[in-house]
C-alpha cells in the first residue's frame, strides 16, 4: 500500500500512525497538495491528502474512509473503535470534532500564509470555532479517568485528538495555552511519547506572516 501526503498534515499523520499501531506496512510518498498536485491527481482528482493506494490500485480518500478500511482489514478484535452502538457513536462524535478542528486550523494557517490581507471576519469565525471545539474536547477528555478514551487501549479517537492538538499548537500557539486546556495537553503528551508518534512526525514550520 502507498500512503500519499506529508506528515505535517494531522490527517495524513493520523492515518500513518494507525497503520503503525496496526503493524500494516506501507510505502510513503510525501507529496504536497501544492507542489505535487499533478502527481496526486491520477489517484485522487480532488488532489487532497491523505490518499491510500491499495495493492490492487484502488485509491481511498479521506482519513475516516481509510481508517474504516484499516479496521476492516485487522478485524473487530483489533479495531481501534467500537464496531456499533452508542459507544461507537460517542467516539465518532469526538473524531468528527477533532477533524473539524483540524480543518479550521489548516484553513486558518492557509489564510495567514497565502493572503496578504486577511479577511478579519472569517479569521474571527475560525478562531471562535477552534476555541469552542477545544473547550468541548477539553471537557470530554477531563471526564475520562483512564489513560485513553477506550480505557487502557489507544483508539482512533486518541490519535485524532493528539494529532490535531499538536498541529494547532504548532500552527496557532496563541490559540492553545496548555494551562487553559490541561487535559488535552496531557493527552497529547501521553500520545506523543509513544513510538509510532515519534516515528511518524513532521514538525510544522509555517512561514511567518
Amino acid at each position: 500500500m502507498i500512503l500519499i501526503g506529508q506528515f505535517d498534515s494531522p490527517f495524513v499523520r493520523r492515518a500513518a500512525i494507525a497503520m503503525r499501531l496496526y503493524g500494516i506496512a506501507f510505502e510513503h510518498r510525501p507529496w504536497s497538495t501544492f507542489g505535487d498536485a499533478d502527481k496526486i491527481a491520477p489517484y485522487n482528482p480532488l488532489r487532497r491528502v491523505p490518499t491510500l493506494v491499495l495493492d490492487d490500485g484502488e485509491a481511498l480518500i479521506e482519513s475516516m474512509i481509510i481508517l474504516d478500511y484499516l479496521d476492516e482489514l485487522v478485524g473487530p478484535e483489533k479495531a481501534m473503535l467500537p464496531r456499533s452502538g452508542a459507544e461507537r457513536r460517542k467516539h465518532l462524535r469526538i473524531c468528527a470534532l477533532a477533524s473539524g478542528l483540524g480543518d479550521k486550523a489548516v484553513s486558518l494557517l492557509y489564510e495567514r500564509v497565502l493572503r496578504k490581507e486577511q479577511l478579519a471576519l472569517w479569521v474571527a469565525g475560525c478562531q471562535a470555532q477552534i476555541a469552542d471545539v477545544l473547550a468541548v474536547l477539553e471537557a470530554e477528555r477531563a471526564k475520562v479517568t483512564t489513560p485513553y478514551w477506550l480505557g487502557d487501549r489507544i483508539s482512533h479517537t486518541d490519535v485524532a485528538v493528539a494529532c490535531v492538538v499538536r498541529f494547532t499548537r504548532e500552527a496557532h500557539p496563541q490559540l492553545f495555552e496548555a494551562s487553559r486546556y490541561p487535559a488535552l495537553a496531557a493527552h497529547g503528551e501521553r500520545c506523543e511519547a509513544l513510538a509510532p508518534f515519534q516515528e511518524i512526525v513532521q514538525p510544522l514550520a509555517p512561514p511567518k506572516g
